[in-house]
This record gives structure tokens, C-alpha cells and sequence, in this order.
């Protein structure tokens, strides 16, 4: 119950993020509504492809245990980037608003998340009980 609960703080975290970006660069509402809810379902949509990919190059090339980690964050922060970009460009139509949002959307998240992260393991999930908890 309590993974599903910081799961879902998570989501709610990410959507927040889109929305107060785009709202905040476009001054609309709706704009930032949209945001909130194409973005993270596109990758969420895209993770699992994503994901099935870089399984199978982890099967195939065992040796390269470091390497392979670097690339799939790597392209997943690609990825990540290039749903944000995608979204702000169809919203607004502005290269640069979309290249905007592709770099501070995800340096957002990437911040904000551990700490979310932090706060919900020491509230919600009792110390040494977390099966999230990698620290």
C-alpha cells in the first residue's frame, strides 16, 4: 500500500512540474493542463518499449554491465527531454519554448524527485521497511 502511495505522490509530482513549467512560460491554465496530462501518459506510454530495448542489449552484452546502465539513463533522459520538447512544441508552436521546456523539465524533476522521495520514505515507510529505499 505504501510503494502504491508514493508511486502515485510521484506521478502527482511529475504532473505538478509540467503543469507550473508550462503555465509558467505560457501563462495559460489550459496550456499547462495539457502538460500535465500528455506529457507524463506519453512516457509513461513510451517507458515499456523503452525498457524492452535495453533488456535485451543487457542479454546480449553481459560484460558491459556499467556502460549499458550510463546509455539506457542516458537515453531515457533523451527520451524524457524530447516528450517535453514534443509537448510545449504542439501547445505553443515556439522552437524555443519547446527547447525550454526540454531542458529545464527534466533538471526539474531530477531535483525534485529524491527529495519527494525523501520526505514520503521517512513518513510513509518506517525505516528499514522500504523496499524502494536504495540508500
Amino acid at each position: 500500500m505504501a510503494v502504491a502511495a508514493k508511486k502515485l505522490s510521484q506521478v502527482t509530482t511529475h504532473m505538478a512540474i509540467a503543469f507550473g513549467l508550462m503555465y509558467v512560460l505560457t501563462g495559460s491554465m489550459a496550456f499547462g493542463g495539457l502538460a500535465a496530462v500528455l506529457e507524463p501518459v506519453i512516457n509513461v506510454v513510451l517507458l515499456p518499449f523503452h525498457e524492452r530495448v535495453w533488456h535485451s542489449l543487457r542479454s546480449r552484452l553481459r560484460g558491459r554491465r556499467l556502460a549499458l546502465l550510463a546509455g539506457e539513463k542516458f537515453s531515457q533522459t533523451l527520451m524524457h527531454a524530447a516528450v517535453a520538447f514534443g509537448t510545449m512544441y504542439a501547445a505553443t508552436g515556439s522552437l524555443a519554448f519547446g527547447g525550454l521546456v526540454a531542458v529545464l523539465e527534466p533538471i526539474i524533476n531530477v531535483i525534485a524527485l529524491p527529495f519527494h522521495d525523501r520526505l514520503l520514505d521517512r513518513h510513509l515507510m518506517p525505516l528499514g521497511k522500504n523496499p524502494c529505499n536504495s540508500w
